[in-house]
């Protein structure tokens, strides 16, 4: 589901952003390649939840705040 995937990692590129912190620092912080980070964040691979709760934890943020509500997934 590509769909889950592009809307999962528009959420964590916002929450990050609005951190201030860097793609690079957030990638290092989570023991995280810096280009798979990207791949995260473009929806381009999906990840695990292990992966989410390293982000959120790392995004001071709980998982859930992450995860696209259903009606982000519906079809348009």
């Amino acid at each position: 589901m590509d769909k889950l995937a592009k809307a999962l990692g528009e959420r964590i590129r916002t929450q990050r952003k609005s951190c201030r912190i860097s793609q690079d620092a957030l990638a290092l912080a989570c023991s995280i390649d810096r280009s798979y980070m990207g791949r995260i964040e473009r929806g381009e691979v999906n990840i695990t939840i292990e992966k989410l709760y390293r982000i959120a934890g790392e995004l001071a943020c709980d998982p859930h705040c992450l995860l696209p509500q259903m009606s982000e997934l519906q079809p348009t």
